[in-house]
């Protein structure tokens, strides 16, 4: 008698948009207010940037990678880097790796790491339109938030860029917020706690 016998088990891994929603809207409201001259100076929106901005995101990136959520392992795992990266170029300008490297700083080429992300994403951008319309929304806010930077790095209409990305980093962390409570509430109680709006289908096919 054959004994032998083959049992599949499937893992089923909690969304963790929430967490990295969360992790986000953290790290702007930081760095916003900061850049909106509420706060000043950068050492404590560092540990924010790293921790929140960064290993949050990347967290949910790889629990979304095992859920097969191309989005959202691409977005938690793009932006947590770009967090981190943004923590370590802070560093560099409070010359924590020294004063040489403090003293050979150029912006522009950060300017260049912006427009590079406002590409990233623009695509990022059309991908949501498959989502819900918070996260539709934060990619919009995104695109200007990137351009902003790019301008005020390359000393482009510099007052301007600096309050256009200072207030749209602002309302991309309010409504992150909103869309941590959503994924968390809505999946806590398994209905539309709080809504965040359909996909819009506009580049899916008929």
């Amino acid at each position: 008698m054959n004994t032998n016998q083959t049992q599949n088990i499937k893992i089923t891994n909690a969304d963790p948009s929430a967490l990295g929603l969360f992790g986000l809207a953290m790290v702007t409201l930081v760095a916003s207010s900061q850049k909106l001259g509420w706060t000043e100076g950068l050492s404590f929106a560092i540990p924010w940037a790293i921790f929140l901005g960064g290993f949050a995101q990347l967290f949910a990136c790889i629990e979304d990678s095992k859920r097969h959520n191309l989005f959202g392992t691409t977005a938690f795992g793009a932006y947590g880097l770009f967090w981190i990266a943004v923590a370590a170029s802070w560093l560099t300008k409070l010359g924590v790796f020294g004063e040489a490297m403090a003293a050979s700083v150029d912006g522009r080429q950060l300017g260049f790491a912006f427009i590079g992300y406002l590409i990233f994403s623009l695509f990022m951008t059309i991908a949501a339109t498959e989502t819900n319309k918070v996260l539709f929304s934060i990619l919009v806010l995104i695109d200007v938030l990137f351009l902003a930077l790019a301008m005020n790095s390359f000393g482009i209409m510099t007052e301007f860029s600096h309050k256009l990305g200072a207030w749209t980093e602002l309302v991309i962390s309010m409504i992150g917020f909103y869309g941590s409570a959503a994924a968390m509430l809505n999946g806590q109680f398994g209905r539309v706690f709080l809504p965040v709006g359909k996909p819009m289908g506009i580049f899916k096919k008929s």
